[in-house]
């Protein structure tokens, strides 16, 4: 971050305090999303060093948050302007620096498929989507429920195997028996309700991600 004048260390360092828990946020004029007001969570916010008009510093936030519009909002709090210098994302919910791989890897790591057929150093790159859930609570479900939810059904009782421990509204991974990544859903309820009751919906189908026909349909006769 740098900031378009000297500002006291004692009043930044106060600024980022304030910038702590929840905060409301206007993206930027060109981004991906609708231009209004909305709420973000900016978990820490820590400063890691202070020279003259530059700061470094280190965030966890909420998904969607803008870092850039947040460099500006505290050059505004600190009565000047700021802008970002440079960006650094370490880590995605399991995913962190040291996973990192270079656009010079993958392509590497492409050619000697492409011509040795070898596909060791691109295993290691491209991973298996069931790794990027690895992080939240799953719900197994029977063979027989997988199509529906493949084409867009949501998770009811019954047709459910197992399960984590989970809490209503939390985002859930359904897996098939094999450990398959079929879709991701909102909980309708938590987790006791399943060992409570027969019927009843748990599960909202928010993204699916296996492809249709993999699994045969349940016929009704």
């Amino acid at each position: 971050m740098h900031l378009h004048k000297e500002v006291d260390e004692d009043l930044i360092r106060k600024a980022f305090d304030e910038f702590l828990g929840k905060i409301k946020q206007l993206p930027p004029v060109r981004s991906a999303v609708k231009r209004q007001l909305r709420t973000r969570e900016i978990y820490y916010l820590e400063i890691l060093e202070i020279q003259d008009k530059d700061i470094l510093f280190r965030v966890g936030c909420e998904a969607g948050t803008y870092i850039r519009k947040l460099i500006h909002d505290l050059g505004l709090k600190l009565n000047t302007n700021a802008h970002m210098l440079q960006l650094v994302r370490t880590r995605v919910a399991k995913f962190d620096d040291k996973s990192w791989h270079s656009l010079h890897d993958l392509k590497d790591a492409y050619y000697l498929y492409e011509k040795e057929n070898n596909e060791e150093e691109l295993r290691k790159i491209v991973l298996p989507i069931e790794k990027a859930v690895e992080h939240l609570p799953k719900i197994w479900i029977l063979d027989s429920s997988v199509s529906s939810l493949c084409h867009g059904a949501d998770l009811s009782l019954p047709g459910i195997s197992k399960y984590n421990n989970f809490s209503e509204k939390e985002t859930v991974a359904i897996m098939t028996l094999k450990n398959e990544l079929v879709c991701l859903g909102d909980a309708q309820v938590n987790s006791e309700f399943i060992s409570k009751n027969e019927r009843g919906m748990i599960v909202k189908t928010t993204k699916v991600f296996m492809e249709r026909d993999l699994y045969p349909r349940m016929i009704k006769s």
